[in-house]
């Protein structure tokens, strides 16, 4: 049995690149799937934060720390040729996850926040996904199918409350996750979203201080509790595994039942 899972889920002999892998879900993704094999590059702001890239080499996997500021096109655009030409890496999974979040009134909502969100939640993504995408596409010739995890958000299919930047970039990652697949999917490259519900992590810090929102939330989940960054290792593994290679174009979503009341 542990040879079929293997065959199904290992990603022994493949690497990853991750954003957004300092703390919360994007650190539990990538430890996951250090733990299924897989070794890691590690886009991050704070080189000085070296927790997650620690763990990952304990697990006895190869980790690359590389400094990349996602609200800085130019050093995003300059990531692929860093990592398959500098580095002489060849990339098989790319997980989207980095992140911010700003919260106001719609009708005061500041056009510098809405600039920041779509420029890290969105822009990075797509430059991402289109740069690495392009190197996977030239480099599956006896390598298994890319995968490209773009991670969406409940509020990709609602529209949430004083997040009208956030719910717009998630409404695009969807969008930009099906177009992708439709030209990629029939040359070796999977591209799928993954859309969490409320997990307590530091970018809900406001929802889980509030009670009457935490309140106004608990109500409608039916596991009836926030969701943990835990959750979601089962799902990065699937995703970015063998045992997805027929599932693209899709967004897995992961919420407690949130979506389904």
């Amino acid at each position: 049995m542990s040879d079929y899972l293997n065959t199904l889920f290992g990603l022994h002999g493949r690497i990853a690149v991750v954003t957004g892998a300092t703390r919360g879900l994007g650190q539990t993704m990538a430890l996951a799937l250090a733990k299924a094999g897989a070794d890691m590059v590690l886009l991050q702001r704070d080189m000085k934060n070296m927790e997650t890239a620690q763990q990952i080499e304990a697990l006895g996997r190869k980790c690359h720390v590389v400094e990349c500021d996602l609200a800085k096109r130019d050093q995003v655009k300059n990531m692929a040729a860093k990592i398959t030409s500098e580095m002489g890496l060849t990339v098989d999974i790319l997980v989207n996850c980095g992140g911010i979040q700003r919260r106001h009134a719609a009708e005061d909502f500041p056009e510098q926040d809405w600039d920041d969100v779509l420029e890290v939640q969105l822009n990075s993504a797509w430059i991402l996904s289109q740069s690495i995408g392009k190197h996977m596409l030239e480099t599956r010739q006896g390598r298994p199918r890319g995968k490209i995890i773009n991670i969406a958000s409940v509020l990709s299919f609602q529209g949430g409350y004083q997040t009208p930047a956030y719910t717009a970039a998630k409404h695009a990652a969807v969008g930009m996750t099906k177009a992708l697949s439709n030209e990629w999917g029939g040359k070796g490259v999977n591209v799928n979203g993954l859309a969490p519900g409320y997990v307590k992590t530091d970018l809900i810090e406001a929802l889980v201080r509030d009670e009457t929102r935490t309140r106004q939330i608990m109500e409608r989940v039916p596991m009836t509790r926030w969701g943990s960054p835990h959750d979601f290792e089962g799902a990065i593994i699937y995703l970015a595994s063998s045992a997805s290679d027929f599932v693209s174009g899709e967004t897995l979503v992961v919420d407690g039942g949130w979506m389904g009341r």
